[in-house]
């Protein structure tokens, strides 16, 4: 297996997702697969267990520019990325957990 780095994608819908079902939202590379990926979050936060992994693509949206004046405009697509969402049955991710800080008067 290759290694591979997955980061959180901190969002208002994945912190309703972590807070309601314990399932967290990584961005992911297109060539990992599922069983990659679980194997990357369990290394990379210590203390987890992954229970299930789910995968989507989104592509590109497609994008106009301009190749001179007004005539010939051209289109290209931007780049696709990949998400996974990783529910866990055993430990805490801390992504959106804040220390408390205490004010002196």
């Amino acid at each position: 297996m290759k290694l591979i780095l997955v980061t959180p994608r901190v969002s208002e819908k994945a912190y309703r997702l972590v807070t309601s079902q314990n399932t967290y939202v990584f961005d992911v590379p297109m060539s990992a697969n599922k069983n990659e990926i679980k194997a990357a979050v369990e290394s990379q936060f210590d203390g987890t267990k992954v229970a299930k992994v789910t995968t989507l693509v989104q592509n590109g949206k497609s994008i106009r520019y301009s190749r001179g004046k007004n005539r010939y405009p051209g289109t290209t697509s931007r780049q696709g990325s990949k998400k996974a969402y990783v529910t866990l049955s055993e430990g805490k991710i801390k992504v959106f957990e804040q220390e408390e800080v205490k004010e002196e008067k």
